[in-house]
C-alpha cells in the first residue's frame, strides 16, 4: 500500500508538474502573439502613412512642415521616432534596405547610443539602465546597459518623383506599458495571475529592460539579469526554456523565448512566469490530505490484519522455533498448539506425531550405537593384544635366528683367532725370557704387545660370551635390584669422576625382586652406564629410575637415561643388533646385544627411546621372581 501510495503520488505530482509547464507555454504564445502583432501593427500602419496624399503633400514642404508631421504622426502612431531615409542613403539595418529596395519590413534590432541620440526626446538617456548585481548570473565587467531594444519597421516610398524609405520604431526599454499590456493579457484568470503571482519580462541580452518582477514592494527589477543556466539554454543554444527557474528572488515556472535581430542572432528573451510558491503550496496540501487518508486507513486496517495474522503466523513461528530447537539437539521439542480443525493445526500435530517418532528412533539408534561401539572397542583391545604378542613373538623369533647365525660364526671365529693369539703369546713370553734384562729398550714396543694380544683375549671372550651366554650364565636367584644397581655405581665410579658426569638415581626399595644371575644384572646395568659416560663423552648427567610396572605380570623397571646427543632416528630399531657401535674406534658393538640375550633369557625386555628432553633412555622390564 505505501509503494502504491508513492507510485499514486509521483505520477499526480509528474501530471501536475505537466500541467503547470503546459501553462506557462500557453502564457508564453500568447505573449510572443501580442509582441507580432505590435510589429505587424506598427508596419502596416507606416506603411498607410507612407502611402497617403498626406505625406506626399509632406515631402515637397518646408523642413519645419516636415518636422511638425513626423511629430505629429510619431504621437498618433505612438512611436519614438518616425524619419524618411531618401534612396541612396547607406542603409545599416536589413529593414531600411530592403524598404529602399521596395519592400516593407518590421524586425527587432539593438540600437547604440550614438544612434539613439540622433532621434529627439533623449531616447539614449531612457535607454540606459544600470545593472544589478543578480545572483546565479553571468559575471561581468559592466555597469550599466546602454544599448536599446527597437522594434522598428520601414515602408518603401514612391511618391512625386522621389524614393526612399519611411522608418519608425518603438524603444523596448523602460516601455512598461507594452510588458503591463503582455501581463494583462497572458494572466486574465485568477488561478496564475492575481496581486504579482504572474509576471512578463523583456531582456536585453540577460538584463531586464522591461519587467512587472518587483525587486522591492515598489521597485521593478529593471537591471537585474537571467541565471547563467537560462542564458546558455535560450541565448547561447537558441532553445525555448519551459520549466522553474529562479527569477530575482523566488522560484516560478517560467517560459523563455529568444528574441532575434534582422541579423538573425539572438539579442534577448521575452519572458512569463508566474510563482511556484502557490503550487507547491497546493501539492503539499494534497500530499498531506492523501497521507492523512492512508493513515486513517492503517488505522482502521492494521488492528484487523494483525488479528487475522496472528492467527496464521503465531502457529508457523512456533513450528520454525521447535524445528530450530531440535536442530540444536533438543528432540523433546514439540509446537504445543491445540489441534485445530484449520490445516495449521493439523500440521502442528502431524509435526508433534513425526517428532515423537524421531525421538523413539533415535533413543534406539543410540542405545544401539552404545552397545556396537563396546563391541568394536572390545575386539579392538583384543585384536591389538594379539597383535601385540605376534609382533614381539616375531620380533625375538628374528632376533633367535639372528643369534644363532651370529653365534656360529663367532665360535668359529674365536676358535681360530685363539690359535695364533696363543702363539703370539707364547713366543712374547719367550723373547722377554730369552732377552732379560736386555730386553729394557723395547720393553715398551713388548708392553704394548701383550697388552694388545690382552686385549684380543677379551674380545675373543665376548665372542664366545655372545655365541655361548648359556657356558658363562650365573645360577638364577632372586636379586633385589636397588643394592645392585648401588653397586654397579661404586664399581663405574672412576669412570664418571673422569669424565665429570653426575648420577641422579631414584631407587623405590620396594620394588619386587627378579630372577636373574646377580652377575649378569650387573654386566647389563654396568654396560648401559658405561655406554651413556660415552655418549656424553665430556660432563652430564645421568638418570637412574627404579620402581615397580605391571604389565602382564608384576615386575620390576630400570631406566637408565642420559643427556648425550642420543641415537639418530634412522638407527634406533639397530641399536641391539650385533656389531652396532657408534664408537668405531673402541667398542665391538655386542655389550647392547649380549644385555639383550641376557634380560630377555631372564624373561624380561630392554628397549630404547629418544625422549622428548634429549639424550637416550634404555628401559630394562624383569619379571617378579
Amino acid at each position: 500500500m505505501p509503494l502504491l501510495l508513492l507510485l499514486g503520488m509521483t505520477r499526480w505530482t509528474s501530471d501536475y508538474d505537466k500541467v503547470l509547464i503546459a501553462n506557462v507555454e500557453s502564457d508564453l504564445r500568447i505573449a510572443e502573439q501580442y509582441l507580432s502583432r505590435i510589429m505587424r501593427t506598427t508596419g502596416d500602419e507606416l506603411a498607410g502613412v507612407a502611402e497617403s496624399v498626406e505625406f506626399a503633400a509632406v515631402l515637397d514642404a518646408p523642413p519645419e512642415t516636415q518636422a511638425s508631421f513626423f511629430a505629429g504622426k510619431r504621437q498618433a502612431l505612438g512611436l519614438d521616432f518616425l524619419t524618411f531615409v531618401p534612396e541612396g542613403t547607406e542603409a545599416r539595418w536589413p529593414v531600411i534596405r530592403n524598404a529602399l529596395d521596395g519592400q516593407a519590413a518590421t524586425a527587432i534590432d539593438l540600437f547604440g547610443p550614438e544612434v539613439l541620440a540622433s532621434f529627439p526626446g533623449a531616447l539614449e538617456q531612457r535607454a540606459k539602465i544600470d545593472l544589478i548585481p543578480t545572483r546565479a548570473a553571468v559575471p561581468t565587467d559592466r555597469a550599466a546597459e546602454d544599448r536599446g531594444m527597437v522594434v522598428h519597421s520601414a515602408a518603401p516610398v514612391r511618391l512625386n518623383g522621389k524614393a526612399g524609405a519611411l522608418v519608425g520604431g518603438i524603444l523596448l526599454n523602460r516601455n512598461l506599458t507594452f510588458i503591463d499590456t503582455i501581463n494583462a493579457l497572458v494572466y486574465l484568470n485568477a488561478i496564475t495571475g492575481g496581486d504579482r503571482q504572474g509576471t512578463a519580462t523583456l531582456f536585453l541580452d540577460d538584463v531586464r529592460i522591461s519587467t512587472n518582477v518587483r525587486l522591492f514592494e515598489d521597485v521593478r527589477a529593471l537591471g537585474t539579469r537571467v541565471s547563467a543556466e537560462v542564458r546558455h539554454a535560450v541565448l547561447d543554444e537558441g532553445q525555448t526554456w519551459l520549466d522553474r527557474a529562479f527569477v530575482v528572488n523566488e522560484w516560478y515556472i517560467s517560459g523563455y523565448l529568444p528574441l532575434r535581430d534582422s541579423f538573425d542572432r539572438p539579442v534577448g528573451m521575452l519572458y512569463v512566469g508566474f510563482l511556484e510558491a502557490p503550487f507547491a503550496a497546493a501539492k503539499r496540501k494534497a500530499y498531506l490530505t492523501m497521507l492523512a487518508a492512508f493513515a486513517g486507513v492503517l488505522l482502521l486496517s492494521v488492528p484487523l490484519f494483525l488479528w487475522l495474522a496472528k492467527g496464521v503466523f503465531a502457529p508457523l513461528e512456533q513450528m520454525t522455533q521447535t524445528m530450530r530447537r531440535v536442530r540444536e539437539g533438543n528432540l523433546s521439542a514439540r509446537n504445543g498448539v491445540r489441534r485445530s480443525s484449520d490445516e495449521i493445526g493439523q500440521v502442528a500435530g502431524h509435526l508433534d506425531d513425526l517428532l515423537d517418532q524421531v525421538q523413539d528412533r533415535d533413543a534406539r539408534l543410540r542405545a544401539w550405537a552404545e552397545e556396537l561401539e563396546q563391541r568394536v572397542e572390545d575386539r579392538t583391545a583384543e585384536l591389538r593384544e594379539a597383535n601385540a604378542k605376534l609382533e614381539d613373538t616375531w620380533r625375538q623369533l628374528v632376533m633367535s635366528e639372528k643369534l644363532a647365525s651370529i653365534g656360529e660364526i663367532t665360535a668359529g671365529v674365536a676358535h681360530e683367532i685363539n690359535n695364533p693369539v696363543a702363539v703370539i703369546q707364547g713366543n712374547l713370553d719367550v723373547l722377554r725370557e730369552t732377552l732379560g734384562a736386555r730386553s729394557a729398550p723395547v720393553e715398551t714396543e713388548i708392553a704394548l704387545i701383550d697388552a694388545q694380544v690382552g686385549r684380543i683375549n677379551s674380545i675373543v671372550g665376548k665372542l664366545l660370551q655372545f655365541a655361548r651366554p648359556d657356558d658363562y650364565a650365573g645360577t638364577d636367584e632372586a636379586v633385589a635390584l636397588a643394592p645392585v644397581v648401588r653397586d654397579c655405581l661404586v664399581l663405574v665410579d672412576h669412570v664418571l669422576s673422569r669424565a665429570d658426569v653426575r648420577v641422579r638415581a631414584d631407587l623405590h626399595e620396594e620394588t619386587p625382586p627378579v630372577r636373574i644371575g646377580r652377575g649378569e644384572i650387573q654386566q647389563v646395568v654396568i654396560n648401559l652406564l658405561v655406554n651413556a659416560v660415552h655418549a656424553m663423552e665430556v660432563e652430564g648427567t645421568i638418570f637412574l629410575t627404579l620402581r615397580p610396572e605391571t604389565r602382564d605380570r608384576d615386575g620390576a623397571l630400570l631406566i637408565v637415561r642420559d643427556t648425550g646427543p642420543g641415537v639418530p632416528a634412522a638407527l634406533v630399531d639397530t641399536v641391539f643388533d650385533p656389531f652396532f657401535t657408534t664408537k668405531q674406534a673402541e667398542g665391538t658393538g655386542l655389550g647392547l646385544s649380549i644385555s639383550q640375550t641376557l634380560v630377555q633369557r631372564a624373561g624380561g625386555r630392554i628397549t630404547y627411546r629418544n625422549p622428548p628432553e634429549g639424550g637416550a633412555e634404555f628401559s630394562v622390564w624383569l619379571p617378579a621372581a
